[in-house]
């Protein structure tokens, strides 16, 4: 499709416009009935028409936190299943997290990842370099190579894995320094999570279930801080799941740190109480904490202290999450429900509207990750990276309905409200009419 036109959408939730779509860029943007077929002005003859009344138009959506699981663990995700389940929730872009077999620590595993994405062509994928060499937490790894390489690496992170030794934090700091890197902190001290297997609360005493303390993240955040603090550099906290941790980000801010932080979509809505089923869906790094620390994840995001919505996007095959309780791989598939959870706990609640929505799920994690050409304003001359959304709509979760390769959502049989309709990467539709191109 060289030209589309979108009629009548609410530009982040505002008023209704209609945007035409020419080639890879948006050409015009006019009031309703403005942008004609033919004739004198912006013209959209020829070009398919979207009618988009009472919907919302985002830019399209951006996502710091995902793994791909390929190369190693393509019977969990591959990078063309991965994008696709993106393109479904409104992605355009999304970084793909390093603890892949191998692990991306060289500038021959990123530009494999990269050249992936580009490939396959349902949203751009950005590859996360590891900070240390195999995820091991010993060495660094090849940061500058990675970042000189054809994927531009930027962030960098040992996700799954905390880099626990300070000098090695340290020294990550101040090498990414040199060409504006970010290093992203999976925050887990680990002699403090020996054994842990849930949040550390009542409900694990009732259960009788190793627990995870809020202090094992706290502290490793407070640390990490002051490191970045000292440096001069940037860090970002991966995944924040506590109320402390959100008092420590926030005074950070308070103080200039240069320090941004993530919250997933379960972690806003989930609690510690799921896990009385003992259903391995539920099981997460980090855990799911108390209703007290969701409310306090909203509010911080609500006000900024937390800067972006991440989805953690962790697929698992079937027999990793159908076993017993300890047995279970953590992590949850969140690509294709994210919009839908937030408009649940952020939008029906009052807590932002939908252009605070465009900046935590597009335009902030594009800055803080580099993604050229993705979280820019919806306007002429943009490029054509676009969302469209529904937000009438209401549904029940069906894994079944999943682009990605794995089912482990928590959502399953949950109404949710929301539904992405359409997609467009650089103004081609990767998702139309809610089925991908």
């Amino acid at each position: 499709m060289s030209k589309i036109l979108i009629r009548g959408a609410k530009v982040l939730g505002g008023e209704a416009q209609d945007v035409l779509i020419d080639g890879e860029t948006i050409a015009a943007t006019a009031r309703p009935g403005e942008i004609a077929l033919g004739g004198p002005g912006p013209s959209a003859e020829g070009a398919t028409v979207v009618e988009a009344e009472g919907r919302i138009l985002l830019p399209g959506l951006v996502d710091l936190h995902t793994h791909l699981r390929e190369p190693g663990r393509e019977d969990s995700e591959t990078v063309l299943t991965g994008t696709r389940a993106a393109a479904s929730g409104g992605y355009t872009a999304v970084f793909a997290m390093a603890n892949t077999f191998p692990v991306a620590d060289t500038a021959g595993v990123v530009e494999q990842v990269w050249r992936l994405g580009r490939e396959h062509g349902y949203c751009d994928v950005q590859p996360i370099g590891a900070v240390t060499v195999g995820l091991e937490g010993r060495k660094l790894a090849e940061l500058g190579a990675m970042h000189d390489s054809a994927a531009g690496v930027t962030v960098f992170s040992d996700d799954g894995k905390c880099v626990d030794d300070a000098v090695i934090m340290r020294r990550a700091l101040e090498y990414v320094k040199a060409f504006g890197g970010v290093i992203a902190q999976h925050a887990q001290e680990p002699r403090l999570t020996e054994g842990a297997q849930m949040n550390e609360g009542v409900v694990s005493a009732e259960l009788g279930l190793g627990g995870w303390p809020a202090v094992a993240e706290e502290s490793i955040i407070a640390r990490d801080v002051l490191l970045a603090e000292h440096v001069g550099s940037r860090v970002h906290i991966c995944h924040l799941s506590t109320a402390g941790s959100v008092e420590i980000v926030r005074w950070a801010k308070s103080r200039g740190i240069d320090v941004t932080a993530e919250v997933t979509p379960h972690h806003l809505l989930l609690t510690d109480e799921m896990v009385r089923t003992y259903n391995p869906v539920y099981k997460v790094n980090p855990p799911l904490r108390t209703e007290r620390d969701v409310m306090a994840l909203r509010e911080a995001l609500a006000d900024g202290t937390i800067d972006i919505v991440a989805t953690d996007h962790a697929p698992h095959p079937h027999e990793d999450k159908d076993c017993e309780w300890a047995a279970a791989a953590m992590g949850m598939v969140g690509l294709e429900t994210a919009l839908s959870v937030v408009q649940h706990t952020m939008v029906e609640t009052g807590l932002l509207d939908w252009a605070a929505v465009a900046d935590r799920m597009s335009f902030a994690p594009a800055r803080i990750g580099g993604a050229t050409g993705h979280g820019r304003p919806v306007s002429a001359g943009e490029p054509a990276n676009l969302t469209l959304v529904d937000p009438a709509y209401r549904g029940t979760v069906d894994p079944a309905d999943f682009a990605s390769r794995s089912r482990n959502t928590p959502y399953e049989g949950r109404e949710l409200p929301g539904r992405v309709t359409h997609t467009f990467l650089r103004g081609r539709a990767t998702l139309m009419d809610g089925k991908l191109a």
